[in-house]
Order: structure tokens, then C-alpha cells, then sequence
């Protein structure tokens, strides 16, 4: 009976959510909301902002929240790498790259995406400029970290950066200006790159001022360190996680190392932090390859979960949502050939709508904690939890394998299976494909 009955209303731990009434920790708006990293020189064929909002409303029918813009400030020309630069390597904080537009261009950007109920946050570059950027003639030399001949530094092989010093308080306040520049403008906040290498109490002194002044901004940082969450950062990235996608994808990890770090994850980070999710981003796709090169026919089922985890906030990637197979070219014109939507697009509109239709789903302290079941009572190579209860509880079988697997269905009475919409009555056999997965809701009233 015990392998018949995974009730995840009884014998898994209870589910804990926040209360309607309670007090939000992030901007209300924030705690359902998919994110969707736009690569703009890659985005169009042209490359411009002015290309780029004529493509809003498809990310407006994709259900996407929050688009993320890849740096869009000028690059610098000393140690460019490649033809066109990266877009880490910024000479002027306060202006936008003339490959992309005009700040005339942005300002509509920002201004269609907010007609259309869309957030937009920049990626901020705090760690570093280009060695040739305005700071670098226009402010005393003490702004930069700078070795024994009194020549700035880079950091890894990053040999088109000046590493800034963060010892100086004129710098800081600066670098606190120049983010304001940008949130006068409209912006809804920011993704702050290698915040990990920016000083933390730079962080929590500026960040909690910023929000004084614009309460409602979002904030998420590239970097793992929970102490991150206090008094900065809404959401950080899971590193790990990904990384641990990719390894069981390779058949190297499985479900009992998954289960291990959500516990761990639980146990170390704050219960109201947002952690970034995500099969790809600007960094995998270039450097480490496309989902499809790193996790296979894993792929569909790896984005499921970023987008059904605890504390998970998904992030998409461009081109992701019509399962564009291709590592971007970082420093060259490399667009997406066209937009033509597919069985992907279906795939991660469905995926947005499940997160939309499920505060249990939810980022942080607002979204009810996972429940696993007994060891024994899914076969090995399956993963299961439940979240939620009642009218909105959610439960996810999902086959992190290679082979078939059949199990018995682990709960009581009837249920929807959410993609497919079949009716499902617990106790009974089913079986998963390779890397298949089922989203188990309750039945319509």
C-alpha cells in the first residue's frame, strides 16, 4: 500500500506560504515573474532598439515579465575583442551604444514595454569599465585598481577591462549616480554582472537608498553568495543548480544529488530569496553551448523544472523560446535568422502560464515550499514534490533518466495531467519516456 499511496497531503511535510495580508519582501509584482534575457545585437537582424520593440508584443504573448536588457552603453575601443566589442567592456555609463540606437530609441523601448505591462532592467557593470572609458581620462587615477607601474588590471582573461577601485568614495558615489541616470529614465531596475566581485557593503549601502527613492524597482544579481540576499539583492543566480542539470542530463548526477541540493539550498539561503533559473544564458550559450549541446533530449524537462523548483525565479534566454540550436557569436553580428514560432514556443507559453495560474509556483517567502516523498515510493530515476495544497496544489513527476520509467501514479482520487490534459486517478500505472515528465493538477470544478 505504501508504494500505492504517496499522498503528498499526508505523508510528506506540510507546505508553508505567506499569508495574503503579509507584508511583501520584493515588489509584489516580482514574485510570479519569468525574466527573458534580450541579446540586443542579436535580437533582430538590424540589431536596434527600434527592431527590437516591433518584436515586444511576441514576448508580450509569451507571457514574459521582465525583459532583461544585455549591456546597452557604449564599448570601448582599446583591447576591443573582436569586431564589434563586447558588451562588458563599457566606456560611458550614461549613454547608449550608437550600434544600438539612440537614447531617443531607448526611452521608446522602455516606454513600449511598459504599454505593453512589461518591466525592463539594464545589466550593470560595476566591477569594471573599459580601459579606455571616460573615467579613465576624466577622474583622478586613484578610481581604478592599478598595479606597481600604475597601469590598471584585468581580471581572468578579460583584456579589454580596467578594474575599478572601490576604496574610493567619490567613485562609489558615482558609480550610485550613474545608476540613477538610468532609473530617472524608467527603468525597472537591474541585473548587476559579477556582483560576487563588486565589495558587498557597496551593495547594501546603495541598493537599500535606491529603493527609497524607487520602491518598486526589481534587483538581481550574477553571483551565489546568500549574503547577497541581506539588505541588496531580491534574486541571485543558481550557479550550481545549472551546473547540476548539466551533469545529470549527462547521465554523471541523479535525483538523489538534486534532492540534496534543493535541501541544502533550502537550509542556506533566506526563505524570502528569489534564485535565478535556467537552462541557458548569454554566458552558457556562448561559451559553454546550447542547451541541446549540454543536456540532449534533457533539455524540455531541465526547463520545467527552472520554472517549477522552490524559490526558482525562470529565466529565458534569446532564442530559447523557438529552441534556436546555435551558440551566439559574443563579439560579432550574429542574428537570429527569423522569428518563426514552433512546438518551443507552445512549450514555454505553457510553461509561463502554469507559473501565471499558480502562486504556489511563486519566487521566495510567497511560493509554498516543496514536499518529497518517502524513499522507495517513486522508482529511482524519478523525481517528485509536490507544492501547495488543496485547489492549487501542484505535483511534478519528472523522469530524470534515460530509460522509460513506470511508476504509480502518487496520489488520491482524480487529477489533471497539465500539458496534455488527461484525466489521471492516482494509484493507478503510468509511464514516462525518457526524460518525460507530468504536471498533476486538481480537476476543473
Amino acid at each position: 500500500m505504501k508504494r500505492l499511496l504517496f499522498l503528498l497531503l499526508a505523508v510528506l511535510s506540510a507546505a508553508c506560504c505567506t499569508t495574503p495580508a503579509e507584508e511583501p519582501v520584493h515588489p509584489a509584482w516580482s514574485y510570479n515573474a519569468v525574466v527573458y534575457e534580450m541579446n540586443v545585437r542579436q535580437y533582430t537582424p538590424a540589431g536596434t532598439f527600434e527592431a527590437a520593440a516591433r518584436e515586444l508584443p511576441r514576448l508580450q504573448r509569451l507571457g514574459v515579465d521582465i525583459v532583461w536588457l544585455m549591456p546597452v552603453y557604449p564599448i570601448g575601443v582599446l583591447e576591443r575583442k573582436g569586431t564589434l566589442g563586447s558588451y562588458y567592456a563599457i566606456s560611458d555609463y550614461c549613454a547608449v551604444n550608437p550600434e544600438f540606437g539612440t537614447l531617443a530609441d531607448f526611452d521608446r523601448f522602455v516606454a513600449e514595454a511598459h504599454r505593453l505591462g512589461m518591466r525592463v532592467i539594464l545589466d550593470w557593470v560595476a566591477n569594471h569599465t573599459s580601459p579606455d572609458a571616460r573615467w579613465i581620462t576624466e577622474r583622478p587615477a586613484d578610481w581604478y585598481v592599478r598595479d606597481s607601474l600604475d597601469r590598471t588590471i584585468v581580471q581572468y582573461d578579460w583584456t579589454d577591462i580596467a578594474k575599478l577601485n572601490y576604496a574610493n568614495a567619490d567613485m562609489r558615489q558615482e558609480m550610485e549616480r550613474s545608476m540613477r541616470f538610468w532609473l530617472d529614465r524608467g527603468i525597472d531596475g537591474f541585473r548587476c554582472d559579477m556582483a560576487c566581485e563588486v565589495p558587498i557593503d557597496f551593495w547594501r549601502t546603495t541598493l537599500p537608498a535606491l529603493r527609497r527613492d524607487y520602491p518598486q524597482i526589481y534587483l538581481l544579481a550574477e553571483g551565489e553568495d546568500p549574503a547577497l540576499h541581506t539588505e541588496a539583492f531580491d534574486a541571485t543566480y543558481s550557479w550550481e543548480l545549472h551546473h547540476l542539470m548539466n551533469a545529470v542530463a549527462r547521465g554523471e548526477k541523479g535525483v538523489s544529488d538534486l534532492r540534496a541540493y534543493l535541501d541544502k539550498d533550502a537550509a542556506t539561503t533566506p526563505r524570502e530569496a528569489f534564485r535565478l533559473m535556467f537552462t541557458s544564458n548569454h554566458d552558457e550559450n556562448s561559451w559553454a553551448g546550447t542547451e541541446f549541446e549540454r543536456m540532449g533530449d534533457a533539455a524540455r524537462v531541465m526547463a520545467l523544472l527552472t520554472f517549477t523548483l522552490p524559490k526558482g525565479q525562470p529565466l529565458v534566454y534569446t532564442g530559447q523560446e523557438i529552441g534556436y540550436d546555435h551558440r551566439f557569436a559574443f563579439f560579432e553580428k550574429d542574428p537570429v535568422p527569423a522569428w518563426v514560432e514552433n512546438d518551443w514556443s507552445t512549450f514555454y507559453r505553457q510553461l509561463i502560464r502554469l507559473r501565471h495560474e499558480h502562486p504556489v509556483l511563486s519566487a521566495g517567502e510567497r511560493g509554498a515550499e516543496a514536499r518529497y516523498p518517502d524513499d522507495g515510493v517513486l522508482p529511482e530515476g524519478v523525481f517528485g514534490f509536490s507544492r501547495g495544497e488543496g485547489a492549487d496544489e501542484v505535483i511534478v513527476l519528472a523522469n530524470l533518466s534515460s530509460a522509460e520509467q513506470t511508476l504509480t501514479l502518487p496520489f488520491a482520487g482524480s487529477r489533471r495531467e497539465y500539458f496534455t490534459k488527461r484525466s489521471c486517478t492516482g494509484g493507478t500505472e503510468a509511464t514516462l519516456p525518457a526524460w518525460g515528465w507530468m504536471v498533476l493538477l486538481p480537476q476543473a470544478e
